[in-house]
């Protein structure tokens, strides 16, 4: 039992590039998803793998290639943008050293899967660990979409071999995370259920993610009251 506590808490380098390898493999089938749905939609496929070298964040890439489709640019950005704001608090939990430039790349490293594997009991992040594990992850997710974009299997296909399931099945997994180890959170997913539903019978996709956000406003009025 000890042992099992100690393996689980080991950090640095050597685990993040562990743990990576594991989180690579799933994000190279979730790129590879993403390549073929933005060429679906008119990217041209060299764009689409551009954006994910920049980008690196899945959720806001596909958020902003369907939100595009459906809604125009300002849907698009929106729903990218607010996906994207969870990134502040995380990184302001990192340790990050250096000056500003410095900083400033290593919390490029700041994404969902290398930030709750690199989480320390105390709260903090082992930075060693997080970089280590998105720096497997990013060559994964390029390639990923490169093989997507580029060979742009048919919708048909896509479905059949479960491209069209891969980014809510990987969405799904945080939900249902959260919803298990987080009670106080339940309320705020299913909120964000019920809005974005019925948001969807009135208003394109793209848009009606936009109003998701909605569900963390009670959350964070509570914080601030008690603060």
């Amino acid at each position: 039992m000890q042992a099992g506590r100690s393996t689980a808490s080991s950090g640095g380098w050597r685990a993040g590039f562990a743990v990576g390898a594991g989180f690579g493999v799933g994000a190279f089938a979730l790129a590879v998803g993403f390549g073929a749905a933005a060429v679906a939609q008119g990217w041209p496929a060299w764009l689409a793998t551009l954006m994910s070298a920049i980008v690196f964040a899945g959720g806001a890439q596909f958020a902003l290639v369907m939100a595009f489709a459906s809604g125009g640019m300002p849907a698009a950005l929106g729903a990218a943008t607010l996906i994207n704001l969870r990134f502040i608090p995380m990184a302001l939990t990192s340790e990050f050293k250096g000056g500003a430039w410095r900083r400033s790349l290593e919390a490029q490293a700041v994404v969902d899967a290398s930030w709750a594997a690199a989480r320390r009991p105390d709260g903090g992040v082992d930075r060693a660990k997080m970089l280590g594990a998105t720096l497997v992850q990013w060559p994964a997710w390029v390639a990923g979409t490169a093989m997507g974009a580029y060979l742009a299997p048919e919708p048909a296909l896509a479905r059949a071999i479960g491209l069209d399931l891969v980014f809510p099945g990987f969405f799904l997994v945080f939900v249902l995370d959260i919803v298990r180890g987080e009670p106080r959170r339940r309320g705020t997913v299913a909120l964000a259920v019920l809005v974005t539903a019925g948001m969807c019978w009135l208003l394109p996709p793209g848009v009606a993610l936009m109003f998701a956000s909605v569900a963390a406003l009670p959350a964070l009025l509570r914080r601030g009251a008690a603060a």
